[in-house]
């Protein structure tokens, strides 16, 4: 063998051309029949999956077909990926949104109120539903209408409601590939004016064959079908293929093909359990761009989690490869390890708006916005379903955690001092995180002053809210010499929580406790139900789960404490001081856990006393549990409920 055949030039020649050739030896085999579409290892004969596993060796076509497929696939290498889809839609002539953005597709009302104990009730849904359209959002899936009579009344609400206010998002509706699913999205997402119904099957062998129990020809089927059938309710359709990271390429395909070909506008390309990496997602965007029948007429679209923690990365590397709408959530709630989080996905774009620019087609040095997000929501969104949900963001998450504009090195803050950028690459105003300026708000202040702080925060609260907040204010006011903006989103998000449906509230709570005392907690609550106030006591292992044992027994429910559990169980306690000082608000979560369901329930709340913050936010979450558990019904200590007939 001549010397300069195991050159690093023959060497990388060779490899190049081994590449193309097992290319379109693989594209025969897919000509031909064979599936899934094999890669040929020239040392053994034998064929290798998309997936990575061992087929029997390949048995040629004909020399005439084999030569018909290899000129196909020449073809279409020489062609490369289609184009990305840059035609305007309706929505967006209607609302003036550059057609050539990244489309932003917010799932937390979906995909985020899975998370465990993250659960909403309608108006709760609503309040993060306007928040969303203020903050810019594309498209907003509003819930999953056939799960539930109120997860179709709140979806047909916001649809309703926000789907027709000025500049408009997108209001959707998930449904799986079935007619009585597509049937009731349809109708609950009927009255937005821009309605969006989108449905998936899965597509992985292991789905297909455990969950779903179907052949690909069936999936195939029921694909084109149903994605046909919702084109008759909507113009706007959006097709997902659940699992498509674990799903054999060529077949994922060749699904999407059919779904492009049926109506669907939108192709949603799903990680579903987080298993890909950055590159791999931007290879398959990429395979598809080149494979699927119509794509250049459609929005590729991106789903993942964050089971690995490269949900962001993922979405970042598939924008690159051609995918124009992401599908995020707020703070990164969802499912297990959660969403890829809207706030770092927006972010990465807009600060490294040179270097995507460049891979978006646009000159490096474009102004241009990148997305239709108002970033000076983002904030504010965060804080908004932190309090909705009792979700906590840990302290370092980036964008919007406690920790992501602090700096405590010397160094750092030296530099910082000097000029910004040494150490920030993100102002913090641009999340719309403002220092307090101007007017000091304490006790004196007024309904006015109050009113535009809460405009200067981008607060916006109806006449009856606004009230609500302005006595809450005033209550902390009392305690608290200065009242800080965080205190203010604080106080706004405890007023946020829906509590319409609330059994039980707490009117009083006093404590005894020391290193030589046995803590004791005297508790009174409000039955609503029984129209009466109720008052009881219990010692426990400190104040807190002496407050909280006070409570389990005015309510008659066993196992709430510490203790037992056999009707609901304490998950999650934790503590947080929302600003500095010894008069800070102290912001308590709590996590109850129903033991039959196995579903879990957060409360929230903040006061300067953290032991009447606890017991508020155990209250919280107790109703919540209740209203989900109409079997569970409380019965009250029997003189208390003696004191009820008598009232």
């Amino acid at each position: 063998m001549p010397r300069f055949a195991n050159s690093p030039t023959a060497r990388g020649g060779a490899t190049a051309f081994m590449a193309v050739f097992s290319a379109m030896i693989a594209a025969t085999a897919a000509f031909s029949g064979f599936a899934p579409s094999p890669i040929v290892s020239l040392r053994s004969g034998s064929a290798i999956s998309a997936a990575g596993r061992f087929s029997a060796p390949l048995v040629g076509p004909s020399l005439s077909s084999r030569r018909s497929a290899l000129r196909q696939t020449a073809s279409r290498m020489a062609a490369g990926p289609k184009p990305v889809c840059v035609e305007p839609t309706k929505h967006d002539l209607a609302t003036g949104r550059d057609p050539a953005r990244i489309k932003v597709f917010d799932t937390t009302l979906r995909d985020g109120e899975q998370s465990p104990g993250c659960s909403m009730t309608s108006e709760e849904k609503m309040q993060v539903a306007k928040q969303l359209a203020k903050l810019g959002v594309d498209v907003i899936e509003a819930g999953f209408p056939i799960a539930s009579n109120d997860d179709f009344a709140a979806v047909n609400a916001i649809a309703t409601v926000v789907g027709n206010q000025e500049n408009p998002p997108i209001i959707c509706g998930l449904a799986r590939a079935t007619k009585g699913d597509i049937e009731a999205c349809a109708k609950a997402i009927s009255p937005a004016a821009f309605p969006r119904i989108h449905t998936f099957i899965a597509t992985s062998d292991i789905h297909m064959e455990h969950k779903l129990k179907k052949t690909r020809e069936e999936v195939l089927a029921i694909t084109a079908e149903m994605v046909s059938y919702a084109k008759s309710f909507v113009d706007d359709v959006e097709f997902s293929a659940e699992d498509a990271l674990r799903s054999d390429w060529a077949f994922l395909a060749e699904v999407y093909s059919v779904a492009v070909k049926a109506g669907a506008t939108t192709l949603n390309v799903p990680d579903t359990v987080g298993y890909t990496t950055p590159a791999e997602f931007k290879a398959l965007v990429e395979y598809l761009r080149e494979h699927v029948e119509g794509i250049e007429g459609v929005t590729i679209s991106v789903h993942g989690h964050n089971d690995l923690g490269m949900a962001v990365s993922n979405f970042l590397s598939a924008i690159e490869g051609g995918a124009r709408q992401v599908e995020v959530t707020i703070n990164g709630i969802g499912e297990r390890a959660g969403n890829a989080a809207l706030e770092e996905v927006v972010m990465g774009l807009y600060v490294r708006k040179n270097y995507y620019n460049e891979r978006l087609g646009r000159p490096a040095d474009s102004e241009a916005e990148l997305t239709n997000i108002n970033k000076k929501e983002i904030h504010r969104s965060s804080k908004l379903v932190t309090a909705l949900t009792g979700m906590p963001v840990q302290p370092n998450k980036a964008i919007v955690g406690a920790n992501a504009f602090a700096h405590e090195s010397g160094i750092h803050q030296d530099g910082m001092l000097k000029n910004k950028l040494t150490y920030e690459i993100v102002d913090a105003s641009t999340i719309g995180l403002e220092k307090n300026d101007g007017i000091v708000l304490g006790k004196h202040s007024g309904r006015a002053a109050f009113r535009s702080r809460l405009t200067e925060l981008g607060i916006e609260l109806s006449d009856d809210e606004l009230n609500k907040a302005f006595v809450r204010f005033k209550e902390v006011a009392d305690k608290k010499k200065e009242i800080t903006n965080m205190d203010i989103e604080s106080i706004v998000g405890d007023e946020a929580q829906d509590t319409t449906l609330d059994r039980f509230k707490l009117k009083h709570v006093q404590v005894q406790c020391g290193d030589k005392a046995i803590a004791t907690a005297t508790v009174t609550l409000m039955d609503s139900q029984e129209d009466v106030e109720v008052t009881d006591a219990a010692t426990g292992t400190g104040p807190v789960d002496a407050a909280f044992q006070a409570v389990n027994r005015l309510c008659g429910l066993s196992g709430a404490g510490q203790a037992c559990a056999e009707q609901v169980k304490l998950m999650e306690y934790s503590v947080t001081s929302v600003t500095a000082g010894i008069d800070a608000l102290g912001e308590v979560t709590v996590r109850l856990a129903d033991v039959k369901s196995g579903r879990t329930f957060y409360g929230r709340a903040s006061e300067t006393d953290v032991v009447v913050a606890s017991t508020a936010a155990y209250v919280h979450a107790l109703n919540r549990l209740l209203v989900q558990r109409s079997d569970l019904q409380p019965k009250l200590h029997p003189q208390m409920a003696m004191a009820a007939k008598a009232v």
